[in-house]
């Protein structure tokens, strides 16, 4: 694999709001009255990037690298889960070279949070700021995440082999 030049991977990840949980996404607690149901933290768009990092080296998903059946992970800091992942991407020779990601909700705004998740993210992953998009836009109250039942979100990630 360590000699590909590029590889690129799709991430997606997607938890239900629930009450009793504390909103996390992109490392960020946002204020809420909901939180994401999931084993770990369930940061929706970091378990998206992770998803993204691991398809672009062709190895298993998240839920198989961090069961849920595995209580080592329960209520885990899914940043944590994040930088685990990215020992991987090294130890396979790449780095990342950007990284697209979009978060879906129709509540809570997210555009105030950006920058903070953007900064937490590139310090994890050792990247610039402007290496990372994270876009945030609504589904026009259509479907569980339009009803404000579920947040969701996408992410690409293009890796470069290190030796070129």
């Amino acid at each position: 694999m360590a000699d590909q030049k590029y590889r690129i991977g799709l991430g997606y990840d997607i938890h239900e709001l629930v009450e009793g949980r504390d909103l996390v996404i992109g490392g960020v607690k946002i204020p809420y009255e909901k939180g994401l149901l999931g084993h770990s933290d369930a940061d929706v768009l970091v378990h998206a990037i992770i998803d993204g990092l691991l398809g672009a080296l062709a190895m298993d998903d998240i839920g198989t690298l961090f069961p849920d059946t595995d209580d080592r992970f329960k209520g885990a800091d899914s940043i944590a889960l994040l930088k685990k992942v990215y020992d991987k991407v090294q130890a396979e020779g790449y780095w990342i070279s950007n990284i697209d990601t979009n978060i879906i909700a129709q509540e809570p705004k997210m555009m105030a949070y950006i920058p903070k998740m953007k900064s937490i993210i590139a310090s994890i992953l050792g990247l610039d700021e402007t290496d990372i998009s994270i876009k945030a836009k609504t589904k026009e109250h259509l479907d569980a995440v339009g009803q404000k039942l579920a947040i969701e979100a996408h992410a690409i990630v293009l890796l470069e082999n290190i030796g070129g």
